[in-house]
């Protein structure tokens, strides 16, 4: 039980931060309403269950990878999450608020998040610093 509850700690640690998952989810939900910003939520939780059952599962071959290509794998995360703050930083202003009817699918709004999420520079170094602490 204490090393679910410690799990439960680190867990809550790296996911409680606000970072640009989580600025994107707050994004969406402000702009096409509360169940888009919810499934985007699940992606982003999908993505760090992910991550934290290679980490629990001590799957080694996998998290050694990671651990590896982490320097890549958060390059190309990071350029794009800087390519979509320049595309939003650039975009211009609605004139109106967007209607429901506009939002995209619920399964890109998911599969979006959850792979930026697994391409965030932050939750990588976040796991790998994690796994190389229990290793």
């Amino acid at each position: 039980m204490a090393v679910f509850f410690r799990g439960l700690i680190i867990g809550l640690s790296i996911a409680a931060v606000v970072g640009p998952m989580s600025v994107l989810c707050i994004q969406r939900t402000l702009q096409r309403g509360f169940l888009y910003g919810l499934v985007s939520g699940l992606g982003v939780a999908t993505a760090d269950a992910t991550y934290g059952s290679v980490a629990a599962f001590g799957l080694t071959l996998i998290a050694t990878f990671l651990v590896n290509l982490h320097v890549w794998i958060s390059l190309i995360g990071g350029l794009f999450l800087v390519y979509l703050g320049i595309k939003v930083a650039l975009s211009r202003p609605a004139e109106r608020a967007a209607t429901a009817a506009k939002a995209t699918s619920f399964s890109a709004a998911y599969v979006s998040t959850f792979l930026l999420t697994l391409a965030n520079p932050l939750t990588i170094l976040s796991f790998a610093a994690i796994l190389l602490a229990l290793v």
